[in-house]
């Protein structure tokens, strides 16, 4: 009876302490990891997230990067972080959903070791060429692939990328062998786009829409399931009769594992209403073409394990791996 009512006494102390904590959160700075070099996508995402959250939350948040490892030493960096809502993570696709699928083994498990708290963007590709190319729609682009098996090129930031996921995908849909040719970043892959030195591009809309606008890109589709909102003239690959073709990415703020729910709560109640905000929506359109999303933490979590597997089912269809 004794051990039963310490049992009692303890859960009722560790109720209370929790309690506790959320009636003063926050009471102290809030740090948001990004696992990134600053001035990229995710960084921009996280400080105009952050500002806004700072007036609101009336205590500094306070964004500090940890690059590395293609995104996974930031992320587990948060993963061992005590989970009572003052160190966060501003993640992307790529460490989340991409690395479990292309490395045999990753320091984290995305689906158990992190709290989603709130999906904020998503951003996807247009599928390029050069102005002066020969190649004038997807069709017939395929059908050159089709006719010179390996000899149409495209480049991406990376392998795992989107943009290499996108060029992926199609290899796999239309059964053709496309040669992909991974950069260090976006940008060499557009100017050996612009230059006639690949033969197509997945490339992100940000840097893509200023040379479609001038002339210089013919843009034939964009990957996601919906079309751009800065390209809204552009089908989907899907329109075009490239049935369920979808290589979308996303932005998110997720916790520790084990962060109590009502912290949970406070933080997406939080981040919605910053993303939703008409100047935040205007500066992320800008920098990084991202749609905003703000949806509850279940959404999130559910895009986590969706994604998982999509990518994973891809990248083996693919034989795409990394020791």
């Amino acid at each position: 009876m004794k051990r039963i009512c310490a049992l009692v006494v303890a859960c009722l102390l560790a109720s209370a302490g929790r309690i506790a904590l959320a009636g003063t959160y926050p009471d102290r700075p809030i740090r948001v990891i990004v696992p990134y070099l600053a001035g990229g996508n995710a960084d921009i995402t996280a400080r105009v997230i952050a500002q806004k959250m700072s007036i609101s939350m009336k205590v500094p948040v306070v964004v500090e990067n940890k690059p590395g490892a293609n995104g996974m030493i930031g992320t587990d960096y948060v993963v061992k972080a005590a989970p009572d809502g003052y160190t966060l993570l501003l993640d992307a696709s790529g460490p989340l959903v991409v690395n479990p699928s292309l490395y045999k083994s990753v320091p984290y498990d995305p689906l158990t070791d992190l709290a989603p708290v709130s999906q904020i963007t998503s951003y996807q590709y247009a599928l390029v060429v050069r102005h002066g190319s020969p190649i004038h729609s997807v069709d017939e682009l395929v059908a050159q692939a089709r006719a010179k098996p390996g000899e149409l090129t495209y480049g991406s930031a990376g392998v795992g990328s989107g943009g290499h996921l996108a060029g992926a995908l199609l290899g796999v849909m239309t059964h053709t062998q496309l040669t992909h040719v991974p950069y260090k970043g976006n940008a060499q892959a557009l100017t050996d786009t612009l230059s006639g030195q690949l033969s197509f591009d997945f490339d992100t809309i940000a840097t893509s829409a200023p040379h479609i606008a001038a002339g210089r890109l013919r843009a034939f589709a964009v990957s996601g399931p919906q079309r751009s909102s800065a390209l809204p003239n552009l089908p989907t690959m899907d329109e075009l009769g490239y049935k369920g073709f979808n290589v979308t990415q996303f932005q998110g703020l997720l916790a520790p594992a084990r962060t109590p729910p009502d912290i949970i709560a406070r933080l997406h109640k939080e981040v919605v209403e910053a993303a939703r905000q008409p100047d935040v929506v205007k500066k992320l359109a800008d920098e990084g073409g991202n749609e905003i999303v703000a949806g509850t933490p279940e959404a999130f979590a559910a895009l986590l394990r969706s994604d998982l597997a999509r990518f994973r089912t891809l990248l083996r269809q693919a034989n795409v791996n990394l020791e």
